[in-house]
């Protein structure tokens, strides 16, 4: 297995860089100044908007203060070649909490809304970590990409095979590296763990760490309850065929400042439930040594291309 070409490489750390990037307009208003669109993404990838939502919060708060949890809902789809546009409302500063409302809005329409809270650390408090789970180390993990390229070269029909190169594609161009590690159902709940880590970020503060980890949290999160139900890729109609999938609802739960985003960070995802039309999956983040660095948790939309009495088919799918 290799780590992809250094040209490749060159590409993703063009794009890291950028993409947390907000211009400041005003005291609490900020402008996105990229947004990119990877394959097979229908809007501006979520973990973005997540991220710049932290990074323009975390500039209107005092450096001793930092993120330890947040709350966001997708209201509709954001458009990558439109600006984004944040505002910040100060909820609250106190002595040890503080609480910040971010909303970004495209063309004067609010599309995404985050609660987050901000915590002076308080190192000194005892601790408990649950253990992370027993998975190949990620030099023994297929990448993504290799993964989806031999689900294509294993498929004869067209589409199929058309469509796992695409998400091998994906994998390609973002600049996160993803492997492997398991999935399946594991004590009723169907379980996804794979190894990430972001393949360039300069060297930064926890506070830059954390909008990073916001990044890439939204990546294949999702995707889990539709693997729980059974559903697979065809162009194909039915109960088992992925119809449509998207975020409603992300929270992320923070409990180190001490990890770094370049080096492996191994996510287990679970699935406790799945149906009418939505599913909900709870995610942890370890480091490598095995700390449990944040709690995450998603809801979305997850339909199968199967439909309700009277509706017709092959119809746009709406939230």
């Amino acid at each position: 297995m290799t780590d992809g070409s250094s040209d490749m490489k060159q590409s993703r750390r063009t794009d890291l860089t950028s993409l947390l990037d907000l211009e400041v307009l005003d005291v609490d208003f900020f402008r996105s100044t990229h947004a990119r669109l990877p394959r097979g993404v229908i809007g501006v990838y979520g973990g973005q908007v997540v991220a710049q939502a932290i990074v323009a919060a975390t500039h209107t708060l005092d450096r001793a203060f930092h993120i330890h949890s947040l709350h966001c809902y997708f209201v509709s789809i954001g458009l990558p070649a439109t600006p984004i546009y944040y505002h910040v409302d100060r909820i609250r500063d106190g002595r040890s909490y503080s609480a910040r409302a971010v909303r970004a809005a495209q063309n004067g329409k609010m599309f995404f809304i985050m609660l987050c809270s901000y915590q002076k650390p308080e190192p000194w408090q005892p601790t408990y970590r649950s253990p992370m789970p027993n998975v190949p180390a990620p030099e023994e993990c297929d990448t993504f990409q290799a993964y989806f390229r031999r689900r294509a070269e294993e498929e004869t029909d067209a589409w199929t095979k058309h469509h796992y190169t695409g998400k091998a594609e994906f994998h390609d161009g973002i600049p996160i590296e993803v492997r492997r590690a398991a999935g399946g159902f594991q004590d009723g709940f169907y379980v996804l763990c794979m190894w990430v880590r972001a393949v360039y970020v300069p060297e930064c503060d926890a506070a830059y760490q954390k909008a990073v980890l916001g990044y890439i949290s939204d990546l294949l999160f999702l995707e889990a309850g539709g693997y729980a139900i059974g559903l697979r890729e065809s162009n194909e109609e039915g109960a088992d065929v992925t119809g449509y999938c998207t975020t409603v609802d992300h929270s992320i739960w923070y409990y180190s400042d001490d990890f770094d985003c370049t080096q492996w960070i191994m996510f287990e995802s679970r699935v406790p439930q799945a149906g009418s039309g939505r599913a909900i999956v709870h995610r942890r983040a370890f480091t490598r040594d095995g700390t449990l660095i944040a709690n995450l948790s998603q809801e979305g939309v997850v339909r199968a291309k199967v439909y309700g009495p009277g509706e017709p088919s092959k119809v746009e799918s709406k939230l």
